[in-house]
């Protein structure tokens, strides 16, 4: 195995100041790209989508503004500004239309827009009515699945609005071929293609489409390397002269050809990166095995003595920056749900080969300490751990955890592995996974996983079963049996099961004509050539080109669905302290403790709407009545003493995260009643659907959107995130907690299970700290747990930043499957981090 290299390295300066220009101001939404797409997809007319959409890319290759930020070493920016981005209308465009002037001051990433932007967008807009993906999903969808997204049983948003992300290309190829290797590759398999094929048509265009966006990404890098000429020419300073004239030379060479060299293989990696995000606005377009795929270059260099180790760290220290620079805008409420401006740029290091032979190296180490010089939100450090993984690499991880950046994520290949080859991956394309986005595994280069498809909320389909599927006078569920008639649990529980079904099949429903549509009018041909087996097949990504095509739609709540159903059938028909009914009442009085704003909003509008049906005038004046009537009707005192008690049983109730096996039990079917069902449906693209369990962030906002639950949890309030247990409930330890997690099936949620810990900073002190920290993941993955991740941080210390934000603008935490800066999150999500349980060994 030989010595790993594990001697941190001085952080360069240059790496201080990239950091410094990128976070100096707001983020800006440019339009250039928005102009360019449109100015070709007018002059394309009556072409195939394929062709239309590898033309346009082609011109945005070819007269996107470009720049060479200053002290830069890795080139190659899709905006301007730093952490500026570009929009995408052929996906969607009115949510920020109307957005235009509340975008800037919005709570969850706000981004500036200039007045001249706002114009051209305006613009380019008129083009696009009738033309995006998401109007013609919405086309596709089957009238209840439109209901059921009315009323936020689940949110399909992802691919709804935006482009195709969640996977990762194979930069080992580019890096080894070229784009012109590529291209040929395209070219070899057009001049096999006969005219009378059955497939002729839509294959060779195809083809024609891959071998122009290729050109497209080889003429972007021979602008940079003329820009980087053009301003040696005029650079004064002998050493950045110098800089820019080796940047020049490396753009001439990469991605053309293949890398001769580590700076060579760094500057290709970063242009793929950055033009896939420029074809499309889908995010989490994950690096994967960087430290696989880049060994080789810098192995090389080393024995050759053409590099330093201190440089080779510099270029990477460099590529952590500028995965920080780029940036998506997303409408408001999805911006609640993913906030903190991430990309979820998913890069992992260490694991095995395709033998099952462990395979951590030097720039494994490397790259934890990228992580620890930039402390920055991306990459999404993640680490495969195994039997076989050396306790070193395992403690440089935990170094980097004790800094309180929420880096890395660990991931157990003793879970994973044969997760995937459940799925029908082989051994070894499972043993070299890597993880997608947040936490959903994969094969890097042969997979289009749509990961994220979909949020699944867990709590609504109880609320309908107390309803009978009725919501403000809309039947949005089936109609299960009336509570009131309801004689044991077990009825409850099939009215649960009959309601999750139900919802399920509406969700792929919505996933499926969302599917359709890309593969109709945005297929991604420079994505594409990139993915077996997309080349061979003749076949976009979204076409089915891919060897492994999934759907993974991730359902959440599991923690709150366990807990409220135990207090059912504990409370109501074990000791019989009260009837459903008498419970659906305390439900919609929310336990006595008023009304959310949410609920305010939605009985608002619904007798609003019943006054204008029986002819009443409703205007802004009589809302407010209306408001302010709904909001002042209280509860009586008799009943806020009822529900005082109420809470208190609930409380007494064992909880799920407290290592009671009968609890843990119970909660692994609850996950079952979602991840069960799902896996019995198929897409579009040939493929299956694999359920996830985690929730990003979205459950914060989707829990503003939910009432109270019977396990206590009042409305308008975070839903539990992940599989965790809920806040604060959790109160026998790390150990008890972590013991309960691993009784979940793991396995069948193939799309990934996400598990948030929160550390103080002193139980990670000293190595003993550090030690016990490593047992814990250990014995946790011993278990059969999928995935841990931790914030080591102080409730003080968060506390203090959400209150002097101006104290703390470097504060980096874990959210969800990523990290943020603290300070960029909604209020909302701040206090959902400080309010997770505070553990210690």
């Amino acid at each position: 195995m030989g010595k790993f290299y594990d001697e941190d390295i001085e952080k360069s300066p240059r790496i201080q100041k990239l950091i410094d220009h990128l976070y100096e101001k707001l983020p800006v939404i440019e339009a250039d790209r928005a102009v360019l797409l449109t100015e070709s997809y007018k002059e394309t007319e009556g072409e195939p989508v394929i062709t239309r959409r590898a033309k346009a890319f082609h011109k945005i290759c070819k007269e996107l503004p470009i720049t060479i930020r200053p002290d830069e070493l890795i080139v190659g920016s899709n905006s301007i500004a730093p952490r500026g981005c570009q929009v995408f209308p052929e996906y969607s465009f009115e949510w920020l239309e109307r957005e235009f002037d509340t975008v800037a001051t919005r709570d969850a990433d706000p981004f500036y827009m200039s007045e001249d932007t706002k114009k051209k967008l305006h613009e380019v807009y008129q083009y696009w009515k009738g033309k995006t993906t998401s109007e013609l999903a919405t086309s596709y969808m089957a009238p209840e699945t439109l209901v059921a997204m009315e009323h936020n049983i689940f949110t399909p948003g992802n691919y709804f609005y935006n482009g195709i992300g969640h996977f990762t290309v194979k930069y080992e190829e580019v890096l080894e071929i070229g784009f012109e290797g590529i291209k040929a590759k395209a070219e070899a398999e057009l001049c096999a293609c006969r005219v009378s094929d059955a497939d002729y048509a839509k294959r060779s265009h195809f083809l024609e489409a891959v071998i122009l966006s290729c050109q497209a990404a080889i003429d972007y890098a021979y602008r940079y390397a003329a820009l980087a000429l053009a301003e040696a020419a005029k650079e004064t300073d002998k050493q950045r002269k110098l800089e820019l004239l080796l940047i020049a030379q490396n753009c001439a060479r990469v991605p053309a050809k293949p890398a001769r060299s580590f700076y060579e293989a760094c500057q290709s990696f970063w242009f793929v990166q950055m033009l896939i995000q420029t074809e499309s606005s889908g995010h989490s377009i994950s690096p994967g095995r960087f430290d696989q795929y880049m060994y080789p270059y810098y192995k090389a260099d080393m024995e050759a003595g053409k590099i330093t180790r201190e440089f080779a760290q510099e270029l990477m220290d460099c590529i952590w920056v500028k995965l920080n620079d780029l940036n998506k805008v997303r409408d408001k409420d999805s911006a609640e749900g993913f906030a903190g401006y991430s990309l979820f740029q998913n890069l992992i290091a260490g694991g095995q080969d395709e033998e099952g032979n462990d395979v951590t190296n030097d720039l494994s180490f490397m790259c934890i300490e990228a992580s620890m010089h930039t402390q920055l939100p991306a990459p999404s450090l993640s680490v495969r751990v195994w039997n076989g993984t050396p306790d070193e690499f395992l403690i440089k991880a935990a170094k980097l955890t004790r800094t309180g950046v929420g880096l890395p994520a660990y991931y157990n290949d003793e879970v994973i592995i044969p997760a995937l080859m459940s799925r029908n991956v082989t051994i070894e394309d499972a043993r070299t996974y890597n993880i997608i986005g947040c936490v959903e595994p994969q094969k890097a280069g042969k997979t289009d996983g749509w990961h994220d498809a979909a949020f699944f909320n867990m709590c609504r389909p109880l609320e309908m079963v107390f309803s009978g599927g009725m919501e403000n006078g809309v039947q949005v569920g089936v109609k299960t049996k009336d509570i009131a008639a309801m004689k044991n649990f077990e009825e409850f529980m099939e009215a649960y099961k009959e309601q999750m079904n139900y919802f399920i099949g509406l969700m792929v429903n919505a996933d499926n004509a969302i599917d359709v549509a890309h593969a109709e009018r945005c297929p991604l041909p420079f994505q594409s050539c990139m993915i077996d087996d997309c080349i061979k097949r003749g076949k976009s990504l979204q076409e089915g080109g891919a060897v492994y095509n999934f759907t993974g739609p991730q359902g959440f709540g599991i923690a709150n669905m366990t807990d409220s159903l135990l207090a059912v059938k504990k409370l109501v028909f074990d000791e019989k302290k009260l009837t459903l009914p008498e419970f659906k009442k305390a439900l919609d009085d929310n336990f006595g403790k008023g009304l959310s704003e949410q609920q305010l909003q939605s009985l608002t509008t619904e007798i609003a709407k019943e006054m204008a049906r029986a002819g009443q005038s409703v205007g802004p004046k009589e809302i407010r009545v209306i408001y302010e009537t709904v909001k002042e009707n209280k509860v009586s005192e008799a009943d806020k003493k009822k529900y005082d008690q109420l809470l208190a049983w609930i409380n007494d109730v064992p909880k799920y995260g407290n290592d009671i096996p009968e609890v843990d039990a119970f909660a692994r079917e609850v996950a079952y009643t979602y991840t069960k069902p799902l896996q019995n449906y198929k897409n579009p693209r040939g493929g299956i659907y694999q359920a996830g369990l985690y929730p990003v962030s979205a459950n914060v906002p989707l829990g503003a959107q939910t009432g109270a639950t019977p396990d206590g949890r009042l409305a308008g309030t975070p839903i539990a995130d992940g599989v965790g247990p809920v806040q604060g409930k959790d109160t026998k330890g790390p150990t008890a907690t972590a013991n309960s997690v691993s009784r979940l099936d793991h396995m069948i949620a193939s799309n990934g299970t996400l598990f948030n810990q929160k550390f103080h900073p002193s139980a990670l002190s000293g190595m003993e700290g550090l030690q016990k920290f490593v047992s814990l993941i250990r014995a946790f993955f011993d278990q059969k747990g999928m995935h841990m991740q931790f914030n080591v941080v102080s409730r003080e210390t968060l506390l203090d930043a959400q209150a002097h934000p101006e104290k703390y603008k470097n504060l980096v935490v874990r959210v969800a499957g990523y990290s943020a800066l603290f300070t960029t999150l909604s209020k909302s999500l701040q206090d959902d981090i400080i309010n997770r349980t505070v553990q210690g060994f």
